[in-house]
């Protein structure tokens, strides 16, 4: 989207003959990120450069917001309620597109960057991500699933926020640090990054992180994909020998 972004703002320029507009060159600390046996998480620096039309900082001030995302899932939450003294599933919502991972860093609060449409388009900010609800669920019962979400996922560390986190040098250079949870789910991830000038998004830019276990977690995975039906036999022999192991080992204690 980010990519698109950047392109259509170019073609305007040139069709409308408006001055041009700054660009973005941003780069990650790890393009690469390996998860092992002994994974516990990681800290990423988004950083780069803000390049002006010839080489003159404006003096209105720019804001910077770098967003880290993983892949998108589907998610099912379900609301327990107590029943005749048992805690039993009640309603249920589901969401088709919820980011496995989502880590968000601006220069300032983003109600002070743009306003609340700009926010909702670009998905800045954990209020404005588009799960696509796919149950028949009411307004009052989507947002209240949607915060349950959120706040789960920002207990376990895969969803963040760090207002005033991105440190820009002479309005030319920024950076950005954001925590890699230990819980990411492989795949490819993107960190975007917008350049924000009097509340409109000027620029943007978006480099992808892969994801991916190596080691022996990563011969684990691609058995369990290229034969389930063995995998599964596997572990419950293993489960099995291992039980047998240690009621062998109480008894001789």
């Amino acid at each position: 989207m980010a990519v698109r972004l950047g392109i259509a703002l170019a073609a305007i320029a040139l069709l409308t003959g408006a001055a041009p507009q700054p660009q973005l060159v941003p780069d990650v600390s790890q393009r690469d990120v390996e998860i092992r046996y002994s994974f516990k998480g990681a800290e990423l620096i988004l950083f780069g450069a803000i390049l002006y039309p010839g080489g003159r900082v404006p003096k209105d001030r720019v804001d910077i917001i770098v967003v880290l995302k993983g892949p998108s899932q589907p998610v099912v939450m379900r609301e327990k309620q107590k029943i005749a003294g048992m805690w039993l599933n009640a309603a249920t919502a589901e969401f088709r597109t919820a980011p496995s991972f989502y880590a968000m860093a601006s220069s300032r609060p983003i109600s002070h960057i743009v306003d609340q449409r700009t926010a909702a388009i670009y998905e800045l900010g954990l209020d404005k991500l588009q799960l696509s609800p796919s149950s028949l669920n009411t307004d009052n019962e989507i947002g209240r699933f949607a915060r349950g979400l959120n706040d789960l996922r920002k207990r376990s560390g895969l969803y963040v926020e760090r207002p005033g986190a991105v440190e820009i040098t002479d309005g030319v250079l920024y950076q950005a640090r954001l925590p890699l949870s230990a819980r990411v789910i492989v795949g490819t991830y993107t960190a975007e990054t917008f350049l924000v000038r009097d509340g409109h998004v000027v620029a943007a830019a978006v480099r992808e992180i892969a994801v991916r276990k190596s080691g022996l977690e990563r011969l684990i995975g691609v058995f369990s994909r290229a034969s389930p039906v063995l995998y599964g036999l596997t572990a419950v022999a293993m489960a099995l020998s291992l039980g047998l192991i240690a009621g062998y080992l109480a008894r001789r204690i």
